[in-house]
C-alpha cells in the first residue's frame, strides 16, 4: 500500500477520534440529584415523629431547627401537639410553611400533685390520633418515635429506626449528667445500661433513645403515658406495653454510635424596654419572633 494512503488512513483516524473526545467533552457531565423534598417511598416505613410543644419565646426557634432536619426525612410525618387550650398561630403558620407532612393538634396540660412531667397529655393524644389513623389505613407499616422539640438529631437515626422489628434503642448524648447515657451491649444483646440518674428505673434511657413499631399501638390500645408515676419514668411507663430489657432491640452499631442529643435551649434573656433609660423608639411587638 502507498505510504500516502497509509497517511490518509492515520489521519482519518486521528479526526475521528478527535470529533469524538470533542463531542463528549462539551457534553454535560451526568448529575445524579438526591432531592431534599418530604417524598413518600413506598417501600419505607413511615416514621410518625411525636413532639409536644409549648408557648415560649425560643419556640419558633427551637421547632425551625428541627423542621429543617426532617425535611431531609424521608416517609416522615410530624404530629405536634400544643400545650393549649387552642391551636396557636404562630404554630399553625409554621406547619404550614415547612412543606412537611403532618397533623397539629392541641391539648392544655392538666396539673397534677403525683407527676411534674412534661407532655403526658400531648404524647397520650397524639397517640389516640396515631390508632384511628392506622385503623382507616391499609399499609400500617411505620415507627412511633417520641421527639423533644429541643433535641438535636443527625439522620442516621432516622435511618436505625427503620430497622426496627418491635422496640429498638441507642445512645443519647448530654442526658442524666453524663457524656452519653446508653445500653450495655454484649454479644448482640442488651445486658444492662450506662446511665447515673435514678439508674433504679425499670428502663433508664432517654425519651429520645427509643422508637417503637407503630402495630404495636393496636395491638395494645391501652398503652399511653401516665400521671401517676414520678418524673423520670415516663419512658419506663410506655416500654413497659411492648418490651422487656432483655428484648429491646440494640442499634447504632450495638450502641456505641451518638445520634441524638438531648440538647436544652437556654432561656433567653430579654431586657424590658420599660427599665431602659433610652428605650427604642421603634415597637417590635408586631414582628413575630
Amino acid at each position: 500500500m502507498p505510504f500516502v494512503n497509509i497517511k490518509k488512513q492515520y489521519l482519518a483516524i486521528g479526526m475521528l477520534i478527535f470529533v469524538i473526545l470533542f463531542f463528549f467533552n462539551s457534553k454535560p457531565a451526568f448529575q445524579c440529584q438526591i432531592s431534599t423534598d418530604n417524598q413518600v417511598v413506598s417501600y419505607l416505613p413511615i416514621i410518625y415523629g411525636i413532639t409536644p410543644t409549648y408557648t415560649r419565646l425560643a419556640q419558633k426557634a427551637d421547632l425551625t431547627r428541627l423542621s429543617q432536619t426532617l425535611m431531609l426525612v424521608k416517609n416522615f410525618h410530624w404530629i405536634v401537639v400544643e400545650d393549649a387550650e387552642t391551636k396557636t398561630d404562630l404554630v399553625k403558620n409554621f406547619l404550614k410553611e415547612t412543606g412537611l407532612k403532618y397533623t397539629h393538634l392541641n391539648v392544655k396540660t392538666h396539673s397534677s400533685k403525683h407527676s411534674t412531667a412534661s407532655g403526658v397529655e400531648q404524647r397520650n393524644l397524639a397517640l389516640d390520633w396515631l390508632r384511628d389513623h392506622l385503623a382507616k389505613i391499609e399499609d400500617k407499616r411505620g415507627v412511633v418515635y417520641f421527639m423533644d422539640d429541643d433535641n438535636t438529631y443527625a439522620l442516621k437515626v432516622f435511618d436505625e429506626m427503620r430497622k426496627i422489628n418491635k422496640v429498638g434503642t441507642w445512645p443519647v448524648g448530654i442526658v442524666g449528667g453524663m457524656r452519653v447515657e446508653m445500653p450495655v451491649v454484649t454479644d448482640g444483646k442488651i445486658t444492662g445500661f450506662n446511665a447515673v440518674w435514678k439508674p433504679f428505673r425499670p428502663f433508664p434511657i432517654d425519651m429520645a433513645g427509643f422508637a417503637i413499631n407503630a402495630t404495636l399501638f393496636l395491638e395494645k390500645p391501652d398503652a399511653k403515658f401516665s400521671r401517676k408515676v414520678q418524673s423520670g419514668f415516663q419512658e419506663s411507663e410506655i416500654l413497659k406495653y411492648f418490651t422487656t430489657k432483655d428484648e429491646l432491640e440494640p442499634l447504632a452499631e450495638n450502641c456505641t454510635k451518638v445520634y441524638v442529643w438531648h440538647t436544652r435551649t437556654q432561656k433567653p434573656s430579654i431586657i424590658n424596654p420599660k427599665k431602659l433609660k433610652h428605650p427604642p423608639v421603634i415597637s417590635d411587638a408586631h414582628i413575630e419572633v
